[in-house]
């Protein structure tokens, strides 16, 4: 008895297209670029989290999650710059979690992602320092722009945004079988 789905020729032809397109080379470093310069602002914050990586500087962790790698080098003075594109990675992680919604359900749920690491042992642990220490004050950041009362109300809404979204998540995740 032939037990195949009758939609099986779908995942078939689904897994004959090709991948989804690379972005070009500009967009992608713009938006490294971008991420370095919020990182940084994030580490000034926090004298440190600056501390901790100026011991490292020089080295290079790589992350990479899907097709999308980013390679960032430890500079002196405890920040991050874009690694040169021959720099070899004295740290690699990759994040395991294929789907962006599974990472996005992690993310709301309050889990860390789920990670292979290679290489220096002490540099991930200084970075697993700063990502479970580090924390962007955004409504500092924004009542710099609008105000204080404008921030704190616009940073609540947010909060109850993503309270709510916590909860549907963890909903969610909690009846997964029934849909299965």
């Amino acid at each position: 008895m032939n037990s195949r789905s009758p939609f099986s020729f779908v995942q078939d032809l689904a897994s004959r297209l090709p991948g989804p397109p690379q972005p070009p080379q500009w967009l992608v470093q713009g938006v490294q670029h971008r991420l370095v310069l919020l990182l940084n602002h994030v580490l000034m914050q926090e004298p440190q989290a600056m501390e901790r990586l100026a011991r490292h500087s020089g080295r290079v962790a790589r992350v990479q999650w899907r097709q999308f790698v980013v390679a960032l080098q430890m500079t002196p003075a405890g920040l991050l710059d874009v690694a040169p594109a021959q720099a070899d990675a004295d740290l690699r992680a990759e994040l395991l979690q294929g789907s962006p919604i599974d990472l996005a359900r992690s993310a709301l749920a309050g889990d860390a992602p789920q990670v292979h690491i290679e290489g220096d042992v002490q540099l991930a642990s200084d970075i697993h320092w700063l990502a479970e220490n580090l924390r962007w004050d955004i409504e500092e950041d924004l009542a710099r722009i609008v105000g204080d009362a404008p921030a704190h109300f616009i940073s609540m809404g947010v909060r109850r945004v993503l309270v709510a979204l916590h909860g549907f998540a963890g909903r969610r995740g909690s009846t997964d079988h029934l849909y299965s």
